[in-house]
């Protein structure tokens, strides 16, 4: 299967600082990515966000854009390992896939964003021609 959607710069290096045993930190926002049905999926893990207030999903130039608001809870003493705050991803569509092809719901803490698959085109051998310097 080809990937239609490309992960953003950030995660390029980050899997390869992984490959090679580099401390890697986790990613905002984590993301499974699938066909289903003709349809391209991504699913984001977004627990404990209400999606109308602090979920805001754009496309712009080509790019898919992830971004939500984890807002902290006032508690006396406490321990927590939940990342509060800003949190963002970036994913370049496919081509010719535009806003009006995006769809997103959410349900039990996941982001489901579905757009077309785009049609992969047969591989064709492209000729070089030579220029005259002249």
């Amino acid at each position: 299967m080809n990937t239609l959607i490309h992960r953003d710069s950030s995660s390029l290096i980050s899997d390869l600082m992984a490959r090679m045993g580099a401390f890697v930190p986790e990613p905002d926002v984590r993301l499974e990515e699938f066909m289903e049905d003709g349809r391209y999926v991504v699913r984001a893990d977004l627990p404990g966000i209400d999606p109308e207030k602090d979920i805001e999903v754009s496309v712009d130039r080509g790019m898919l854009r992830l971004h939500g608001e984890r807002r902290t809870e006032k508690h006396d003493a406490h321990r927590s390992e939940i990342r509060y705050g800003s949190i963002e991803r970036v994913l370049r569509l496919p081509e010719g896939v535009g806003p009006d092809d995006v769809e997103a719901t959410y349900q039990r803490g996941v982001l489901t964003i579905t757009l077309p698959a785009a049609p992969a085109g047969e591989p064709r051998k492209i000729p070089v021609a030579q220029v005259d310097p002249g």
